[in-house]
This record gives C-alpha cells, sequence and structure tokens, in this order.
C-alpha cells in the first residue's frame, strides 16, 4: 500500500509559515577540495555512474535468511561492487529526506595501535573530502537548511559508524548534492598528516569533555563483563597515546582496510519517489571501488569462564551501584517468525521480574531501583543484565534481596495473571506502533534500519510485528510453565560476572561481593503481592458534569476555547493527520511564579514524589494495574507560571486519562513511601556534583543565574534529611488545590467528545481557590569583574566556563525573544568556528537564548564551554570578542541565511506536530496576546535582518552587565583565577 505523505491542517502552516520562508535554493557550485600536502595520495573519488548502466539487484538482501514478511515500503538493491541500499517513500515531517551512510566498521576492527581510529575517520571525513574543501560540508548543508550536529552529524559504536543527514524540504538538486558529498566523504576523505593534526586537538577535546565519573564506569563494566573479549579494550573514543601517534598514512591504511563498498549501507527515507531515491544511489556510489584487498572482519571472541567474575571501582562521581552479567556467546540467527517469538517470551520472563523488583522498591528497603534485560552485546555476547541501586551504601542487602527475588522466580512459576499484565503491556506497545504507523518519522525508520543491520536482524512493518505477536498468544505460548522455562533460561549462560561502584574504597569488597553471589538467598524473597483487581471506577467520583459557560472558535487554526461554570478553561485542537495520537496537558495554579520565593523549596522532590503518591487510596501498584494495556500516563512538570500534568495518549484512552488527571488533582494521594524514595535518589547524587563540571553546573548554575532565588537552587544534603512526608504534603497540598486550571486537548480527537471529555472530569472538579500573593520575577546577577569560580574533583584538565547577559521575558516583546533565538544561534555558530574549527579548544560551545514567556522577566543569553583549564581565559576573550563584533559590525547574509535557513526548516517541522503548538498555545486561554502571537510566528523569523541582529547585540551583549563562570579542578583554582586576573 502507497505511503500518503502527511497532510497537516492546510490552513495553518500557510498563514504562519510557509508565505514567508524562502524555498531552499538549488545548489551552488561544487566547490573543489584541495587537500593538503602530505606522504599519503589522497584516495581516489568514485565517479558519479549512469544508473541505467549499472545493473543492480533489487533482491530484498535484508530478509534473504528469514521468513518474515518484508516490509513492502522498503525498496532494497544491491550494486556490482557489493554496496547495498534500502529506500523508502515518507512524507513525515513533509518534504524531508533523511539519509544514513552505515558502514559495517567500528572501534572492535581496530588493532592495538590504531585504538579510536574508526571515531578519527568519522571526524576526518566530515572535515574534508574528495568534492568539499576544509570545513565547507557544514556550510553547504546549512544553506540547504540542516543544522550541524542535529540533522548532519555521525557516531561511532564497537560495530557500526554511521552518518547521518536529514535534509529538510529536499529537492531533487539538493539531494543529488548532498549524496555526492556523502559518496566522496566515503570514499575519498582527506587523509593526510595535515589534516590529521588539524583534527587531533578536536578528537582530545572530545574525550577530554565526556562525563568522567560516567566513562570511567562504563570502562570498568566493559573490561569485567568482557574480560579476554577485544570488547573489554574498545572504547569508541580510543585512548590518548594512539590517538596522538596518528598520521595520514595510519589513517588511509585503517580506510582502505575496512571502507568498502561492499560493508557500506545507503538508506534513504524520505518524501521522495523511491525510483529517483535509488536511481541517486546509483549514480553516485556505483563508481566507488575498494581499495586493496578484502580483509576478514575480525573475530570478537567469547565469553571467558576462566576470567575472574567479580570486580570493585570506587567511583565517588556516582551512586553506589551494582551490576551483573550472565553472558553467553553471541551468535548470528536467522530473523525467522519463531526465533521471534521465542526471543518475546524470554522478554516477557524478564518484564515479570522487573516488575517484582519495582514494586519492592517502592515498598521502601535495601534497594532504589533494580531491573532486568536481555541484549545483544556489540556481536560479542548475549547477555542478561541486572542493574541495582541501593539505598545509601547498602549494596549487600541491595544484592541480596534482589537475588532472593529472581531466585523465587527460578523456583517458582508466575501466575497467569503476572503474564498477563505484561502481555497487555506487550500488547498495546505493539499495536501503537501500528496506529500511529502514518506518522512515524523517516528519521527514525532510517535509523531502525541502521540498527537493524548493524544487528543482523530484518526490519518488519508495525503490522507484521503485532500479527508475530498475536500469532504467539494465540499457540498459547505464555503460560507459567514457558515463562518459568524462559527465566531459567535467560539467567543461566558460560559465564557469570558481577562489579560493585562504591562512592570510597571499602576494605575486602571484592571478597565481600563474591560471598553476596554465593549466599544462599532461597526463602528470602518474602510473599509476592497479589494485585488487587481495580479499575476506573476505583478512582474517586469527580461530580456531576460541568457545564460549558462560553465557547469561542479560531477556525483559521483550528482551535476550540472553552470556558466551564466552575472556571475551568479548555484548549481544543483537532489534527486527525497525529493519527493515534492525543496530547493531554492540565496547567494549574502558578509554577514557579507560586512557589516560595524567601525559603528552600521542595520541587526537587515533587517529579518523582508526586507521580508516585497515588490517588485516593489507590498507591502507584494500584494506578499501574488500572492502566495496564492502556495509553494512560503521568507526568508532573514546572513551568515558570503553572505547574502541569501532561501525557500522550490515544482517541480511546483520552477520556479515562483525563479522569486520572483531574482526581490527581482533586483527590491526591499522599503515601510517605515516594517521599522517602525521593529523599534517597536526591541523597545519592550529592556526592556525585562536585565530580566534574558538567555536575557543578547542573547544581548551581540554574540558582546562580537567578541571584541565588531558592525556587531554582539545588537541596542541601542538610534540607534533603529533614524534609518529612508531612512537610511535603503541607508545602504541595495547597499548591495542588489552587489557582487556575488550562486544559489543552490536541491531536487525533473529535473536539465535541473532547469538551465533554473534560466537561466530565474538570469540569465536574469543585471551583479553586486563587494563587495567593503576586509573582516575584527572579533578578539576573550583577555584572562581575571577575569570573564567580567553582571548583570540582574530577580530572585535572576539565573545566567549564559560562558567560550569561540579561535580556526579558514575557509576552509583549515576544518578537525579540524570537530573534534573539537568532542571535544566539549566529553566536554558537561563530563560536564553534573558532573555539572548536579553530583552535581545537572545546568540542562543543553553545549558546542559547532563554526568554521566559510567563514572567515578565528573567531571560538570559547564555554560552558555555567545557575547556581545559588553561583555555578557559581564551573562552572568555573569544566570546566577548564575538559579541564585541555582533554589536560593532552587521553580519553578512550569507551568514545569517546560513543561520536562518535550518531555523526555519525547523520550525516547519516542528509545525507539524500538536506538541508544537500545544507548546506555543500554552496559557492562551488566560492571556489570548499568545494566541494572537501565533500569527506573527513565522513573520518574525524570517524578516530578521543583519540590522536587526545588530540592534539586539547592541542592546544586549553589553561588557557592563555581562556575568562570568568558571568551573575548575580544585588544584588549580588559584593558577586559574591569576590567569584570568591578568
Amino acid at each position: 500500500m502507497a505511503f500518503v505523505p502527511r497532510a497537516f491542517r492546510a490552513s495553518l502552516i500557510p498563514l504562519l509559515l510557509l508565505s514567508t520562508v524562502p524555498v531552499v535554493a538549488a545548489p551552488p557550485p561544487r566547490p573543489k577540495a584541495v587537500p593538503a600536502k602530505s606522504a599519503s595520495a589522497p584516495a581516489k573519488a568514485p565517479p558519479t555512474a549512469a544508473p541505467e548502466a549499472v545493473k543492480v539487484d533489487t533482491s530484498a538482501w535484508l530478509f534473504k535468511d528469514s521468513d518474515i514478511q518484508p516490509d513492502p515500503e522498503w525498496h532494497f538493491g544491491t550494486l556490482p561492487n557489493g554496496l547495498r541500499y534500502a529506500v523508502r517513500r515518507n512524507g513525515v515531517p513533509p518534504g524531508q529526506v533523511s539519509v544514513r551512510v552505515a558502514m559495517d566498521v567500528g572501534s572492535l576492527y581496530e588493532k592495538d595501535d590504531e585504538r579510536g581510529f574508526a571515531h578519527f575517520i568519522e571526524h576526518l571525513s566530515f572535515r574534508s573530502s574528495a568534492y568539499v574543501p576544509d570545513g565547507e560540508a557544514k556550510r553547504v548543508w546549512q544553506r540547504f537548511g540542516a543544522t550541524f550536529g542535529s540533522d548532519s552529524n555521525a557516531s561511532t559504536t564497537p560495530t557500526q559508524t554511521v552518518y547521518r543527514l536529514d535534509l529538510p524540504s529536499a529537492t531533487e538538486a539538493t539531494l543529488d548534492e548532498s549524496l555526492h558529498i556523502l559518496s566522496g566523504m566515503m570514499a575519498a576523505p582527506v587523509l593526510t598528516d595535515a589534516s590529521v593534526n588539524a583534527e587531533r586537538s578536536i578528537v582530545l577535546a572530545e574525550k577530554r569533555e565526556q562525563p568522567g565519573p560516567q566513562v570511567r564506569y562504563q570502562d570498568a563494566l566493559r573490561e569485567a563483563f568482557f574480560a579476554g573479549q577485544p570488547l573489554a579494550e574498545r572504547s569508541p573514543i580510543g585512548v590518548e597515546k594512539t590517538l596522538l601517534a596518528a598520521n595520514g598514512a595510519g589513517m588511509k591504511a585503517f580506510h582502505d582496510r575496512w571502507y568498502r563498498p561492499s560493508r557500506a549501507v545507503v538508506i534513504i527515507s524520505g518524501d521522495m519517489d523511491p525510483a529517483l531515491l535509488s536511481r541517486l544511489v546509483v549514480k553516485h556510489f556505483a563508481g566507488w571501488a575498494p581499495n586493496g584487498p578484502d580483509v576478514p572482519a575480525p573475530d570478537f571472541g567469547k565469553p571467558d569462564p576462566t576470567k575472574p567474575p567479580t570486580a570493585v571501582l570506587a567511583e565517588p562521581g556516582l551512586p553506589p551501584v551494582v551490576a551483573m552479567a550472565v553472558l553467553r556467546p553471541w551468535q548470528y540467527n536467522a530473523d525467522t517468525i519463531a526465533f521471534n517469538q521465542k526471543r518475546m517470551v524470554d522478554m516477557v520472563s524478564t518484564f515479570v521480574v522487573s516488575r517484582r523488583l519495582e514494586r519492592r522498591a517502592r515498598a521502601g528497603g535495601s534497594f532504589l531501583q533494580a531491573s532486568v534485560s536481555l541484549d545483544d552485546q556489540s556481536r560479542s555476547a548475549n547477555g542478561t543484565f541486572t542493574t541495582i541501586v541501593p539505598v545509601g551504601n547498602q549494596w549487600e542487602p541491595a544484592l541480596r534481596d534482589v537475588r532472593a527475588v529472581i531466585a523465587d522466580a527460578l523456583a517458582t512459576a508466575p501466575t497467569q495473571a503476572e503474564i498477563d499484565r505484561e502481555l497487555a503491556d506487550y500488547d498495546t506497545s505493539l499495536r501503537t506502533t501500528v496506529e500511529t504507523s502514518r506518522v512515524e518519522a523517516g528519521a527514525k525508520q532510517a535509523d531502525d534500519m541502521a540498527g537493524a543491520i548493524d544487528i543482523r536482524e530484518t526490519v518488519a512493518s508495525p503490522a507484521v510485528s503485532y500479527d508475530i505477536f498475536k500469532q504467539a498468544r494465540a499457540k498459547g505460548m505464555f503460560t507459567p510453565d514457558t515463562v518459568l522455562a524462559a527465566t531459567r533460561r535467560v539467567f543461566q549462560g558460560d559465564a557469570t560476572r558481577a562489579i560493585v561502584n562504591t562512592q570510597q574504597p571499602e576494605q575486602g569488597a571484592a571478597e565481600k561481593l563474591a560471598t553476596a553471589l554465593k549466599a544462599d538467598v532461597k526463602g528470602l524473597a518474602g510473599k509476592r503481592r497479589v494485585q488487587a483487581a481495580v479499575d476506573f471506577s476505583s478512582l474517586p467520583a469527580l461530580g456531576q458534569p460541568g457545564t460549558v459557560a462560553q465557547r469561542v472558535s479560531s477556525p483559521e487554526i483550528g482551535l476550540e476555547r472553552v470556558t466551564f461554570a466552575n472556571g475551568v478553561k479548555l484548549l481544543v485542537f483537532s489534527n486527525p493527520a497525529e493519527s493515534g495520537r492525543v496530547y493531554v496537558r492540565a496547567r494549574f495554579g502558578g509554577g514557579y511564579d507560586a512557589l516560595p520565593a524567601d525559603r528552600p523549596s521542595t520541587a526537587w522532590a515533587a517529579d518523582s514524589a508526586l507521580v508516585a503518591s497515588g490517588v485516593g487510596k489507590l498507591d502507584q501498584d494500584d494506578l499501574e494495574a488500572l492502566s495496564a494495556g492502556r495509553r494512560i500516563g503521568l507526568d508532573f512538570g514546572i513551568d515558570d507560571d503553572a505547574f502541569q500534568l501532561a501525557a500522550m495518549t490515544s482517541p480511546t484512552d483520552y477520556r479515562d486519562q483525563l479522569k486520572l488527571m483531574a482526581a490527581k488533582l482533586a483527590f491526591p494521594g499522599w503515601d510517605p513511601a515516594p517521599i522517602a524514595r525521593a529523599k534517597a535518589v536526591a541523597l545519592t547524587a550529592q556526592s556525585g556534583y562536585d565530580s566534574s563540571p558538567s555536575g557543578v553546573l547542573s547544581r548551581d548554575l540554574d540558582s546562580l543565574l537567578r541571584s541565588g532565588d531558592p525556587r531554582w537552587t539545588a537541596p542541601t544534603t542538610e534540607q534533603i534529611n529533614r524534609l518529612t512526608a508531612k512537610d511535603f504534603r503541607k508545602d504541595w497540598q495547597p499548591l495542588l488545590a489552587s489557582g487556575p486550571i488550562e486544559v489543552m486537548v490536541f491531536g487525533d480527537v473529535k473536539t465535541d467528545e473532547a469538551i465533554a471529555a473534560v466537561a466530565a472530569t474538570f469540569g465536574a472538579m469543585k471551583p479553586r481557590r486563587d494563587v495567593p500573593g503576586s509573582p516575584v520575577p527572579p533578578a539576573f546577577p550583577a555584572h562581575v569583574a571577575q569570573p564567580v569560580i567553582r571548583t570540582h574533583v574530577g580530572p585535572e584538565d576539565q573545566a567549564a566556563a559560562v558567560i550569561a547577559w540579561p535580556t526579558g521575558g514575557g509576552i509583549a516583546e515576544i518578537r525579540t525573544s524570537r530573534q534573539l533565538d537568532v542571535l544566539a544561534q549566529i553566536f554558537s555558530d561563530r563560536l564553534f568556528e573558532r573555539l572548536r574549527q579553530g583552535t581545537g579548544a572545546s568540542y562543543s560551545p553553545s549558546v542559547d537564548s532563554q526568554w521566559p514567556v510567563g514572567m515578565t522577566g528573567g531571560g538570559k543569553l547564555v554560552a558555555v564551554g567545557q575547556v581545559a583549564p588553561d583555555n578557559v581565559p581564551l573562552f572568555f576573550r573569544l566570546s566577548r570578542e564575538i559579541a564585541a563584533d555582533l554589536a560593532k559590525n552587521p553580519v553578512t547574509q550569507d551568514e545569517l541565511d546560513r543561520i536562518l535557513k535550518p531555523m526555519q526548516q525547523q520550525l516547519l517541522r516542528a509545525s507539524t506536530s500538536s506538541q508544537f503548538w500545544m507548546m506555543q498555545m500554552a496559557g492562551g486561554s488566560f492571556d489570548t496576546r499568545r494566541l494572537t502571537a501565533l500569527r506573527s510566528i513565522g513573520s518574525d523569523l524570517n524578516s530578521t535582518t543583519p540590522a536587526d541582529i545588530q540592534v539586539l547585540a547592541a542592546r544586549y551583549l553589553r561588557p557592563d552587565t555581562d556575568w562570568t563562570m568558571a568551573v575548575v579542578p580544585k588544584d588549580k583554582a588559584g593558577a586559574v583565577t591569576a590567569a584570568l586576573g591578568k
């Protein structure tokens, strides 16, 4: 069945966007790359081929060993040189074409003296290649409307390197040029001493900026679990020794060995005719010839049972954690229906165990969280992995209790009710993919195909996947006996490994871990909880449906505004093109405006504690049982001017979703257990903040940028310990019960039915009290002559620098806020060019404009860069030079266009989603200026001129108002401070 490109509300986009967005121009004349001089000859660029002269095998190569029905939307091909492709039509979002080039090479293909080369070549391929000179690919794709980093990027894993391009508003000409560039990147990147030397500092910056505690833990985990296999020592980022020694000849040798057409797959999912996509792939990739002899892939080895079963890490930057693995050799399996059905039974067995573990954690005890999962790791092992986060340092009791739950699952079959509970959610997940398949993004389809190729599996259509599951259920494959057998199967293997992280070194920890793994835990699991039967009739009654006091239509944007007699307001945005998706949001109260500005806040505990504290007499287990097999959820968040409950649901479930949200506000539960859990989580995180610059920023920056306002200040250990369930309820009960309510229902709904559903839920609630007091906007900190210094105890080569300027807030100057976004992106692009490309001092500096629409002030423009401590002064110098130049001189039209076109395209793509309009319209029922501002959303952006940018820069990027901060290693604080004072 042919896919029909998604059609959004026809009246809305032309009105707001398309009339002012320039069509992406035809590509400029192709620039000629000039390789740097080197002893290594550049690789030969692939010539273009006449597609009609190339014999293409169009059999579905992905399904060669499978009896699964191929998805007819995918069109396959194999070229004479061995390159394969898979292309399909997809119109989500309209006009976009998503390209992936998946190379079957990663860090596991490296020799000992090549560690990091696979990832390094990814960098070099983007830097310069046969058809584009140094740095020009980024600029070409910007002119086509693609944002570097999100629309054009690449990633390297142990087994695969994937080059990604999401080309918005693509034309045949821009796609033709893009595939031309990509073909040169694959076949003939510039791999010279000069290019390697130029990119080396950037690769080292990326390595330096990786979060140290997480990297050390992942390295220790990999070394312990996969001891004796190449994967143990093959992190894609590599090691400093080999990165420093890399040269053009070594890179070229690695490239010639593995970058071959037979190891490449070109994947395209986009809003074009598949026949055209196929022709363009043939045109640009059929001429690619391998350089040198074909080399077989290396042996990734098997789990070695003779290696040590336990390992210990003392990483203060992470919470205590225990990880266990039961490992089996990875082997290729034909991706058949029977194989998938057996794997489904295995998955259900882990779901049952994980739910038991979650229930035990909620009830309080030795661990905060524990779960079991199945995974194939880098074609090196098939494993069953268990992760445990203990309460405090109680890792031994936590391990014992988790092992007891697993032992019980191995000894006694689950009940059919437990299995059916997991099958209900499994069914819903698969059914949802079928119901929403028409709006599945092309980028996701392309990524899924790349992932399937990597793990040697197929990509079935959502309908076929769901049918395979239903067949398994019909055959009676999910019984207590079969699930018990699967549980025993997944917890058997050739090697069992475990690692524990303690925040401080513990004497004898390795011996304790080994002993704990062997301890007898039979009979310690306790009695299995039998969940009582509950349904939506178990929720507290809300009262009689409310009446509509006012209804206003805005047909030009398809919006209905409704006010109920009890004061509740509703925005309904019917968008059938969402196909099976309904977004529900209840905004209530005053958000950060309503929190006390004169004392410490308990907002840090609200997200997890409020959601999990139940409704009326129903606890979280009851609510999960109530929503089993339904697309119903509950997320909590805090905006500047409102709190919110949010969920994505379905046309059949949104009425009950509304009922759950309304009951949560009208009859909140106050179970103390989630408060205790939230406290334990917060305490566990405390010691990790000081372990890296990013940790310090995450803890301190929000508060510092608001002059220490307690509403945005992270809690201290003392404040966390002091919080009681009684105090939490005292803070939040009035916040949940007061202030206006705005309900938003957007997506695949019928307007009148949505109004009736809200009338029966939120409209039936009692009128609410007004929010007491008046909002207190946060204050931007005063200018500082020297940066505020914070220290960390992590790696001595890591630091971070921040420079910020105050701007504004509110709806009155919304045009200013939108053009500040343009200024921020120009600033960010320049900082990227100078700090990363120019000096290699930072891998990913960024600049962001924050303009709170719900507050009259509090806006800011913030630049952040992670750098080496010695480069902190450089960051401030370059940032101030850029700010001064933007205020003094207008940007060129080309520079502005390279920023505006990707922003325009992001706006166009986002505007096809109900979520985008929900964000734009939030608060509009109380402040109609927010709805009026929608009419200028396109013109405010697209009418921006170089003069506008200069005026904004002069107005806001003032040297007498900036505020600066640096996070540096504790032992280097004095030296950095002295350098900044020069």
